[in-house]
């Protein structure tokens, strides 16, 4: 949620395509905002017979530029991270105008089913529309002409995330799942903290030596980085056990402690993340509520 500073002179260069390794360009779309920070990353894999992986937003510009950049070059695939609507809707345009076929996981999906009279806050930003004509498995290569990207799914951020590592470069496109500038919202019930702290522990496990992520610049010393991610949700939870255990018995009150100094216009967020976590601290049973968890429930420290 709150920025890590590692990537604010992060130059987007928007509608131009710029290398950032052999055989891969980065585009970034101009869609700037608290969510995205300096916009959407799309990148082009390949030579001349190439995979575009999350080719963003429903934006004329960028599909402009988009599709200068593809000029006089083959698009095979088209790769989608996950459903959300600053990384797929412009899959569908790019397929019409090249032929080319869709790849990702899944449709958008929750990663749980919405209890009684639950609204999914983040419903409008998910693209409910996208079915890849692909459905990739965890550990399923698809290869094109000099590339072949394997899939690395990595629910937590969303039930359908997926990542991509680029065969023999050491280069994985980590999306929304690991970013420099910031830590990833997971809200529920889009999102899972459960799943995603698991999907973490995955990428630890690797060996990648350069993450290509969906908003900013790239994170160089993978392993270490992602440790840290993981370290901060393990802090992070602590923080609300400890506000619970002061008697800040609802999310409102968590958030307004532990996210003072992160910009209010991503309290909304910052709640559901809280929610994520207490879902999860629950489920393990060291949290228990008047009720299902939500936003408006009281919650404290099971006994012991």
């Amino acid at each position: 949620m709150s920025g890590a500073n590692f990537d604010l002179f992060f130059e987007p260069s928007y509608g131009r395509a710029v290398p950032v390794a052999e055989s891969v360009q980065r585009l970034t779309a101009n869609n700037p905002s608290p969510f995205t920070f300096r916009g959407t990353n799309s990148y082009i894999v390949g030579g001349s017979s190439v995979a575009v992986i999350d080719p963003g937003p429903e934006n004329e510009a960028h599909f402009e530029a988009l599709m200068a950049a593809l000029s006089g070059r083959q698009v095979t695939h088209i790769f989608v991270s996950h459903t959300h609507r600053d990384h797929s809707p412009l899959a569908k345009r790019l397929k019409e105008t090249t032929g080319a076929l869709t790849v990702g996981e899944g449709p958008h999906r929750p990663s749980r089913p919405l209890r009684e009279g639950e609204i999914n806050l983040f419903a409008e930003s998910s693209d409910t529309d996208f079915a890849p004509d692909i459905a990739i498995g965890d550990g399923e290569t698809i290869s094109g002409d000099g590339w072949a990207l394997t899939g690395v799914l990595t629910p937590g951020h969303t039930a359908n995330h997926a990542t991509f590592a680029l065969a023999g470069s050491g280069i994985l496109f980590s999306a929304d799942h690991v970013m420099a500038w910031a830590t990833t919202i997971v809200a529920p019930p889009d999102g899972s903290m459960a799943d995603y702290m698991a999907s973490l522990d995955k990428l630890i496990a690797r060996e990648d030596n350069l993450l290509l992520p969906g908003h900013g610049g790239p994170v160089t010393a993978p392993a270490p980085f992602v440790r840290g991610l993981k370290t901060h949700r393990r802090l992070r939870e602590r923080s609300i056990i400890e506000r619970i255990r002061a008697g800040d018995g609802t999310i409102p009150k968590i958030v307004d402690i532990i996210y003072r100094d992160t910009d209010k216009r991503l309290h909304g967020a910052a709640a559901l993340s809280v929610l994520a976590h207490i879902e999860d601290l629950m489920e393990r049973g060291e949290v228990t509520a008047d009720g299902p968890p939500s936003l408006v429930a009281h919650y404290q420290l099971a006994e012991a």
